[in-house]
């Protein structure tokens, strides 16, 4: 399997080689060349799976030729053993045929632990093999730091530093990452807002001399190898309704807009999908794009969802690429135009021909809390502010009662008790008993200046389990 950058102008790269490439050299992002398609016969052959053989049948593909299928199994049973559900990703129904895929009963309540758990086993097997160290720099609105941190801390060759926003994530979003210690991780706290982080990300790919020849590595959804681990569950939860002998529609809370591309891709695979319902918050830009061909950047808004608090979304370049039948050359000028003027619109014919497969709403925290309580009084189901906003997507937007609608549940409502409150359920929230004593666990963090040459500055003295680098 080889991988192609979005922007047309990188080398293509193996599975090893991206996976620790991140963002392609020309700005790009890495996508297969060819992506592999799975008959129908093949995929009903894989019910009743258990998960961990159900994400090698899907994923193998993708690392042919880098890691011999023996060790990739062994991986992925480590991955998928630490989660405490037994089926991993369990159904929950909450209406006739309608049902919430529970994605946050990894070890950080969110569903970034299962590409994330992954990642960090993975880069412990291709940084052993090759005898390298990496430093890892992350972005995070929330969920994707301290599974990052989880994922990765036991990792001999990796030091990992993750930005959040200052006071912008949730209390227990910010004691899952500052109370997990080791020499290896950094927690930093930027004085800016979450696409400021990820543009310091983004810049310090694009120019790593300050790592004095160390290698940066991704953990945000840039990285190849986050899409290829959340393709799978949407072949789960379709097994699971009857799929692929039915069609299924999923409506996914999405920001940086990975986890509903790998949903897309899912599809082009061959799984049957209906129908896919990007659910937003305030921070609304790829619903105007998707309901109006406008994808224009505007102020960035607090949110009770704040892992959706982000304007620009880093994934949709994959999306785009196909818009415009991966020509490199083409998608490189559009980012362009984006970069200096703010925002554009696709010619129509794309657009229109990408609305066949995709609808969107932009909820509000009025709207949030309203379904919170809604789907409690109805169900006893307590949903976070996240799946509650794809709840509410999916009853707006749903296009055929007959086919099953599954809503990606991506966190645990304990992560968010500020929006369970206003939502009036009054309903006590308890964190499970591996984060029982989450709230007396001694923090450690930094708060920088929202100024990358401070950040830069401070990676490279940290680095390298506390020896500069």
């Amino acid at each position: 399997m080889r991988y192609i950058s979005t922007r047309g102008q990188a080398p293509a790269l193996n599975f090893e080689d991206v996976l620790l490439a991140g963002l392609a050299t020309d700005g790009g992002l890495y996508v297969p060349e060819n992506l592999p398609r799975f008959t129908q016969e093949e995929i009903a052959s894989w019910a009743g799976l258990p998960y961990h053989e159900l994400a090698f049948r899907v994923m193998r593909p993708f690392v042919t030729g880098s890691i011999p299928d023996a060790d990739f199994k062994k991986i992925l049973e480590e991955t998928y053993g630490v989660f405490s559900h037994n089926a991993v990703a369990p159904l929950r129904q909450l209406n006739g045929n309608e049902w919430v895929l529970e994605l946050f009963h990894g070890p950080t309540l969110a569903f970034k632990d299962f590409a994330l758990q992954l990642l960090g086993r993975l880069l412990d097997y291709v940084l052993e093999k090759r005898g390298e160290r990496v430093v890892i720099i992350g972005a995070t609105s929330g969920d994707t730091g301290s599974a990052a941190i989880e994922g990765c801390k036991h990792c001999e060759n990796v030091d990992i530093f993750i930005l959040h926003p200052h006071n912008r994530v949730s209390e227990v979003q910010r004691r899952q990452m500052t109370t997990l210690f080791g020499e290896n991780i950094h927690n930093i706290a930027i004085e800016g807002n979450f696409d400021d982080c990820q543009e310091m990300v983004k810049a310090s790919f694009a120019d790593q001399r300050f790592l004095k020849g160390t290698r940066l590595v991704a953990v945000n959804s840039i990285n190849w190898a986050r899409i290829m681990a959340q393709i799978v569950y949407y072949f789960h939860a379709s097994l699971q309704l009857g799929g692929p002998a039915r069609s299924v529609s999923f409506s996914v809370p999405t920001g940086n807009f990975g986890d509903i591309f790998a949903g897309y891709l899912a599809r082009n695979m061959g799984l049957p999908i209906n129908q896919l319902i990007v659910a937003t918050n305030r921070n609304d830009i790829l619903h105007r794009f998707m309901s109006g061909n406008q994808y224009v950047k505007e102020t960035l808004h607090a949110t009770l969802s704040p892992s959706m608090d982000i304007m620009v979304s880093s994934n949709f370049e994959r999306l785009l690429f196909d818009m415009h039948g991966r020509n490199g050359a083409a998608l490189a000028e559009l980012m362009e135009s984006f970069k200096q003027g703010g925002g554009f619109s696709v010619e129509q014919e794309r657009w229109t021909e990408t609305r066949k497969l995709f609808d969107s709403l932009a909820v509000d925290d009025a709207q949030t809390c309203e379904t919170i309580a809604e789907v409690y009084a109805q169900t006893g189901e307590l949903l976070d502010p996240h799946t509650a906003i794809g709840v509410k997507a999916a009853r707006e937007c749903r296009r055929s009662l007959d086919i099953p609608m599954v809503i990606l549940g991506t966190a645990h409502p304990v992560k968010f008790p500020e929006a369970v409150e206003k939502a009036g359920v009054g309903k006590a929230l308890e964190l499970p008993p591996h984060l029982a004593d989450l709230f007396e666990r001694e923090e450690r963090c930094t708060v920088l200046a929202n100024d990358l040459k401070t950040v830069q500055a401070f990676v490279s003295q940290h680095g390298n389990r506390g020896k500069p680098l």
